[in-house]
């Protein structure tokens, strides 16, 4: 399940502005878990300022009809590709910081953002390509500052020149990178189906478990009315046992030696979330308890 944008979280993020969403020119959506962009090109036309730092998006989508947008700034996401900006006509300033861009190639589609002067993609794997600043700086005419670098007529003149060695040089990288993150892809699906498999054992063989050992301890609190003390300590052996059996996963878990890739983030997230879930849950079911006293 994919954590999108929402009407309600939208209204919420724009208080500053009556809750009013329709002439919004400015929405901070900063840290809200969001894992696809949508229908903020149909709520929000009027947007020149958007940020959306910090989520897990994996790809730049249904922003393109916002045409009079500014400044974007979706750093600290899972986006690999630069794509579908090209109807951001107004666009000034792109802020792709700390991303998984590897298809360098794909900063041409901005050519057409003609009104582009800022673009940032330090903390990129593209970052590392030798070239890279030689090459974004010969394909994008209208840039005047890279990575908090203001580009010199020299430097761009020089880029031009070498333009041809670089773009070869740079296809190449590129290549290399690319086959590196289908293996990691290939790697991340493993892992996962093993770990889901394994946590699919794992619920299998304690349901029997679980089932008696609760069943007991319902009929115990039902039919007993005796000091909250000794049932605080039946409550303490029922989370003492999870705790140490999380702790132990949570060891293995974190222990465990992973490449840091879009997969990988998005594993770590979620991991965290379910164990929330888990504890809540927990919580829930002791309240019931409690409340059957």
């Amino acid at each position: 399940m994919f954590l999108s944008v929402t009407e309600d979280l939208v209204r919420r993020r724009a208080e500053h502005n009556n809750c009013e969403i329709f002439s919004l020119e400015e929405i901070s959506l900063h840290q809200q878990e969001i894992e696809k962009l949508e229908y903020l090109d149909k709520w929000c036309r009027d947007l020149k300022i958007l940020y959306l730092q910090n989520n897990l998006i994996p790809k730049l989508e249904n922003v393109g009809k916002l045409k009079k947008l500014e400044y974007l700034n979706v750093a600290l996401n899972n986006i690999e590709k630069i794509e579908n900006l090209e109807g951001c006509e107004e666009l000034k300033k792109l802020d792709l910081t700390a991303n998984f861009i590897g298809e360098l190639s794909s900063i041409e589609t901005l050519k057409y953002n003609i009104h582009l002067k800022e673009l940032f993609l330090v903390g990129n794997p593209c970052t590392e390509f030798e070239g890279y600043r030689q090459f974004v700086v010969a394909t994008l005419h209208q840039l005047k500052c890279l990575d908090s670098k203001e580009i010199e007529r020299s430097e761009r003149i020089q880029a031009l020149q070498n333009y041809p060695e670089v773009k070869q040089k740079i296809r190449e990288q590129e290549q290399a990178y690319l086959l590196k993150r289908a293996r990691e892809k290939e790697e991340a699906q493993r892992r996962m189906q093993e770990r889901k498999e394994k946590k699919q054992n794992q619920m299998e063989s304690e349901h029997g478990f679980n089932r008696t050992a609760g069943n007991c301890y319902l009929r115990k609190c039902r039919g007993s009315r005796e000091s909250k003390n000794h049932q605080a300590e039946g409550d303490g052996e029922q989370e003492m046992w999870r705790t140490v059996e999380d702790d132990e996963e949570d060891r293995r878990f974190w222990e465990e030696l992973t490449p840091y890739t879009p997969e990988s983030r998005l594993e770590t997230h979620r991991y965290i979330e379910e164990k929330r879930r888990a504890k809540d849950n927990i919580r829930y079911i002791f309240v019931l308890i409690y409340s059957m006293n």
